[in-house]
Order: C-alpha cells, then structure tokens, then sequence
C-alpha cells in the first residue's frame, strides 16, 4: 500500500470536501495547503452580507475547470466563510493577518448587498475586540486596502432583493460604498461562476482590470448585444407570435421576458454546465443583469414594458 504524504492527504481531502463542513481538525491544515497551493498569486478574501449564498454555490458547481483547481491553482483563497474550514476568531485572525501582510496586493470579493442603514447594523459578519463587524465597516477597511474589488452577484453589484422596495436597510451595491478602490461588478441571480472566474483569472493574471461598461461590469463577460437579440425565439417576435402562458410556443415577451434590456450571456453558455437556461426553459428573462433588478422587472410575469 502506498503511504502518502500530509500535502498529498490534505489536497485529497480538500478535493473531495470542498464547499461542505470540514473535519475541525484539518482547520490549520487545510488553510496553509490554499495558501502553499498559490503563494506566488494575489491572495482573495470573500466576505458575505445580505444574500441567499446563491453565488457561493453557483461557483461551487463550477465543472471547467472544476472547483477544486480553481480552489488548489488559480486562486489563493484566504478568507471564506462558506468554504473555509476555520471559523470564529481563528478566521477571523487570519482575514486581519492575509489584510495586512498583502496590503494593496489582495482582491476583495463581496457576496451579497451592503446594508448602510443605522451605521450597517443590519448585517454583521464577525467581532472585534468585543465589537460586533459589520459588512459596511469591514468593506470601507478592507476595500480601502485592496488591489481592486470584485462584487459577486445581483446584490453585491447593485443590491438587489435585499435592496428592493421598501428596502428598510437601506441596502445598496458595493460601488455606492467604495469610491477609491476599482469595482468589478459581475451581476445575475446568481452570477454564472464562467463570469466570475474569467474576470478573477483574467485580474490574476495581468493584474488589472478588464475593460468595464457603464455598469462596471466586465465586457468579456458581458457584451453590448442584448438577451432578445441573440434569442431563439426572436424569429417569433419578428412574427408577431407570443406566448400567452411561461412554456407556450412564441416570444415570452406578453409573459414577463425583459430580454430585451438584458446584457448578459445565458444563450450563450446556458447554466449547470450548458444544461439550460430559463428561455430554453419556457421561462422569461427578467434582467437579473441589469441595476433595476428586481423592482425594474416587476410584475415578473407581466407584460414587457419600457419604464418612463
């Protein structure tokens, strides 16, 4: 019987448990096996607020490449609290250290709206010296101090349910906060992690930002041609044949579909690994892309309509 090495057995382990609860007592190990696995690379810290961790687990089914290499070789993921093994004081230690030991050098990843009201009370992620954290406080430390910030998802990008009507924490995206630092903004409910990861591979890679549109999202993720424009069943639009009901035959357009203000890649790279996406699926597009999601796009399976 072979005998492995401790590296060899952690990386096992990680491979197989990524994005589940860890064995408490591969904690130290498992941190300094990420860390060892990309040491040249630019560390990422991925914090949480108001969201569903929907974009966590979009990334975690990431097939190419599968999670475990981007986990193990593309990225040097200090700080998760979905995925990382550690937790309470022991993370939040070593988020503070990775911070300070690669100021200006790390990339911050946000998950999740940003509650501003009452000083960010709403959302608090961790404690310090006796005090609770919150994502606000945390982002304007660490969002001050990082090489640029990457908003993952609807919500971090522009707030989304969490920031729709009434919103009574007044929760906003992540660029209404940061000003200084550069904001990458990768939306949809949840994002696509093909999105999420060539921007991250490319920022690693060249360490800069990709070109980015009006909404700060990145245009080699996101291109200028809407959903409607490279939709198959545009042909039945252009026929004046609609959908009455989600699933009919024609143009979902009279049932909801937003595809027409829609920037965003789903008929191109479909979702779950190219199994479907929601037009395919008899479902309309309701521009979960775009900055007026979710209240721009209510009532979801109304009529299509252009807003003053």
């Amino acid at each position: 019987m072979r005998r492995i090495s401790r590296r060899e057995f952690i990386r096992i382990c990680t491979e197989t448990a990524a994005g589940i609860a860890l064995l408490s007592a591969l904690e130290p190990y498992i941190l300094e096996s990420l860390a060892e696995a990309a040491e040249e690379r630019p560390p990422v810290i991925w914090l949480q607020g108001a969201a569903c961790t929907g974009c966590s687990v979009s990334l975690l089914n990431a097939v190419t490449p599968p999670i475990q290499e981007v986990l193990l070789k593309i990225i040097s993921l200090r700080y998760h609290p979905t995925v990382m093994a550690a937790s309470g004081h022991l993370a939040w230690d070593y988020l503070r250290e990775t911070a300070a030991k690669y100021a200006g050098k790390y990339f911050l990843v946000i998950e999740g709206g940003v509650p501003t009201g009452d000083d960010g009370i709403f959302c608090t992620i961790g404690e310090q010296d006796g005090k609770d954290v919150t994502l606000l406080h945390a982002l304007k430390e660490y969002g001050s101090k990082a090489a640029a910030i990457i908003a993952a998802g609807q919500c971090a990008s522009y707030g989304g349910i969490p920031g729709a009507a009434p919103n009574p924490t007044t929760t906003v995206g992540v660029w209404d906060v940061v000003k200084k630092t550069p904001v990458i903004n990768i939306p949809c409910c949840p994002m696509h992690p093909d999105d999420f990861l060539i921007t991250l591979t490319y920022v690693l890679r060249f360490g800069d930002v990709p070109e980015l549109d009006y909404f700060n999202r990145p245009k080699i993720a996101f291109p200028d041609r809407t959903i409607h424009e490279g939709c198959p069943r545009c042909e039945y639009f252009a026929k004046g044949i609609f959908a009455k009901h989600p699933g009919d035959e024609g143009c979902l357009a009279m049932v909801g579909c937003k595809g027409m203000v829609s920037h965003a890649r789903c008929n191109v790279r479909w979702w779950n690994h190219h199994v479907n996406w929601c037009i395919r699926a008899g479902a309309p597009c309701q521009a979960c892309s775009e900055p007026g999601f979710p209240d721009d796009s209510s009532p979801l399976y109304g009529r299509y309509r252009i807003h003053d």
